[in-house]
């Protein structure tokens, strides 16, 4: 068994978090590392991801997703082949602080025969990881801050009476 992860801190609320999280259909717009997301990321699904570490070829599989809400946050298990040669056990957890940041860990743990061959692929995993989060959290905090402004006021100078 081998894992990986990486955490930041979002300076947003889990709401945010997880709404930029769970609408894959926009990860084309802002992730650089799962780079296509076909299907839904709903519980039981099996959607088309498309992964492309930094420096290294992409490549596609179809995970099942095992559970997937702000409160549990979102995973999905996947296979190389056959169950038992590399299982992909990926998970994204959110957790909200007090003063309204939300943690975010996304890690993976494989297992099966074909890991100790598989090593090389870990470390560009790691630093997709990496880089997804930062975009993820540029994303999250600039949805938060643009759902704090006041809504504009609809009347101009020249329309209001006195």
């Amino acid at each position: 068994m081998q894992a990986i992860e990486a955490t930041t801190v979002i300076n947003a609320p889990i709401t945010a978090v997880w709404r930029v999280l769970s609408d894959g259909q926009q990860y084309v717009n802002w992730n650089p590392f799962i780079t296509v997301v076909a299907g839904d990321l709903a519980p039981g699904s099996r959607p088309t991801l498309r992964i492309t570490p930094p420096g290294k070829r992409g490549s596609t599989f179809r995970p099942r997703v095992v559970h997937a809400s702000a409160e549990q946050g979102l995973r999905w298990l996947g296979h190389l082949i056959l169950p038992g040669l590399c299982d992909a056990d990926h998970e994204f957890r959110l957790t909200q602080s007090a003063d309204g940041r939300t943690q975010l860990v996304q890690r993976e743990t494989f297992r099966g025969v074909l890991v100790p061959l598989l090593a090389g692929m870990l470390k560009p995993t790691q630093q997709g990881f990496e880089v997804m989060n930062a975009a993820l959290r540029q994303r999250a905090e600039a949805i938060s801050v643009r759902d704090s402004l006041p809504e504009p006021d609809n009347a101009t100078p020249s329309s209001r009476t006195t």
